[in-house]
């Protein structure tokens, strides 16, 4: 876990950039809201809208990052609006949060906006019950969330908006499906199940903090997509509330609320949410504990008991979600990790094809994007592979298995990302054994995505040729993975 976080590459200091301005508009955002005279619960509520119209916006563009970003008063404020509208009914308060959950898991299906949005909407309810917000405090909680997320859109597209120099990013499209075959429909109702769980054991351990078990299961769902993805990431999250809990009582603890101390703690956390968030999810969740003891700190609340309490809740909510996966319409990480793999393949082959015509002199093939979407299918079958190459996975030969594959392909990305560099090359000249290596990995990657046995050929030793040594490469590496991508009786491998 050490590790991940501090050898990590971060390539064009992309990490640092992005902690280091969430820093800045979400101080700038608590600044304008102290300014304009709104309470303490304005500024925290305000700081919080600033946190995630920075966090969670992550559209592939920037002109869709900003589309987003003024869609979310839109969701958030009638959210809030209920929340607080029902604060005196606690049944229907309790209803329409788990409404609320089940639609922002479902919002999913429409990509990084529909996420953005639910998360948004989530937070606003959660924060209306962590203030306990009446309608009274409507108008002020209104002009904090508006102020704030203004606040972050400045920072964000004028004063730092680094992506404009960046090209745009590839999103993968989500996996097919319709009804219940689509998986954020499924995991719509997991979520709603678990969080009603933890909605209901968070009350019996606690009438006043149960929403933090619901914000656990919520949080435990957000971006996996399978049965051991969920399990493995509610495990992160108890682990880093664990370390955050006992950094919070060698800092946040003796801290005490003290407004400078207390704002310095408030910055080191946000920053360390924004920097390991893409790297490790405990230690993120180590950086929200801590974060969330600071705030408790200013409200004159901070004390070992809530910190146990919040322990406790945390542990509600990573239980209610690990039984929402395993019994209500599971989805099971053999299926979600073939699913990302097959279409990893099938990119690795559209990226030679999109290469090989540019060096044959095509002048509208453009290998570029294939590249930036097969690293983005990469990620997704890393984060589908986590469960089986967890340090508690008790079945080492799947383990090893798992990370030969993902060795293998990252072998693939590698001869992949060497080729187009040199189809890049204007001066790089077509070579006729091109088509022939070009349809050997074609070949492979139809008998590897049809789950056929047969041996996979591939030439016996590489050419001098740079562009045909790195398709030689990729053949090599296609032929191996044939084995521990399925078992002896020629079914389906990965993820068994």
């Amino acid at each position: 876990m050490l590790k991940r976080v501090f050898v990590a590459p971060d390539p064009g200091r992309a990490r640092l950039r992005f902690a280091a301005r969430a820093v800045l508009g979400i101080g700038l955002a608590v600044a304008v809201c102290t300014a304009a005279g709104h309470s303490l619960a304005g500024a925290v509520t305000g700081g919080l809208a600033a946190l995630l119209a920075l966090f969670t916006v992550t559209d592939p563009t920037v002109r869709g990052q900003a589309v987003t970003t003024a869609l979310l008063p839109a969701v958030g404020l009638p959210v809030l609006a209920v929340a607080a509208g029902l604060h005196a009914l606690p049944v229907a308060r309790d209803l329409a949060f788990l409404a609320v959950v089940g639609a922002g898991v479902y919002a999913r299906r429409w990509g990084p906006r529909g996420h953005s949005l639910g998360v948004f909407a989530f937070m606003n309810f959660f924060v209306a019950q962590f203030l306990h917000a009446t309608p009274e405090r409507l108008p002020e909680l209104y002009a904090a969330v508006l102020l704030s997320v203004l606040t972050a859109a400045v920072v964000r597209f004028g004063l730092w908006c680094y992506e404009r120099r960046l090209p745009p990013a590839a999103v993968p499209a989500p996996p097919a499906g319709t009804g219940l075959a689509r998986v954020t429909t499924r995991q719509a109702v997991q979520a709603t199940a678990g969080a009603g769980f933890a909605l209901v054991v968070g009350q019996l351990v606690s009438g006043q903090r149960w929403y933090w078990a619901v914000g656990a299961t919520w949080w435990i769902f957000v971006n996996t997509a399978s049965r051991g993805e969920t399990l493995v990431r509610g495990f992160r999250r108890v682990l880093g509330t664990v370390i955050g809990i006992c950094l919070g009582f060698l800092v946040a603890v003796p801290v005490d609320g003290a407004p400078v101390p207390t704002a310095v703690l408030v910055a080191v956390a946000v920053f360390g949410i924004f920097y390991t968030a893409a790297v490790s999810y405990t230690w993120m969740m180590l950086w929200v504990t801590v974060l969330a003891e600071s705030l408790y700190g200013l409200l004159g609340v901070l004390s070992p008991g809530l910190l146990a309490l919040r322990l406790a809740e945390t542990g509600v909510g990573a239980l209610g979600a690990a039984l929402a996966v395993a019994c209500v319409l599971p989805v099971t990480t053999h299926a979600t990790t073939d699913a990302w793999i097959q279409r990893a393949l099938r990119c690795v082959h559209a990226c030679t094809a999109e290469a090989a015509a540019r060096l044959a002199g095509s002048a509208t093939a453009d290998p570029a994007p294939r590249v930036a979407e097969l690293e983005q299918l990469l990620g997704r079958v890393r984060l589908s592979v986590a469960p089986l190459v967890h340090p508690l996975n008790p079945m080492p030969e799947r383990k090893a298995r798992a990370r030969r594959v993902l060795a293998l392909l990252d072998d693939c990305a590698r001869e992949v990302r060497g080729l187009v560099a040199i189809a890049a090359d204007p001066v790089a000249s077509h070579d006729a054994r091109l088509a022939a290596a070009c349809w050997r990995v074609e070949t492979a990657v139809e008998s590897l995505t049809a789950g056929r046995t047969e041996p996979l050929e591939h030439a016996a030793e590489p050419p001098a040729e740079p562009a045909l040594a790195h398709l030689h490469g990729l053949e090599r590496a296609l032929a191996d993975l044939a084995e521990p991508l399925r078992t002896p009786s020629g079914s389906r491998l990965v993820g068994a």
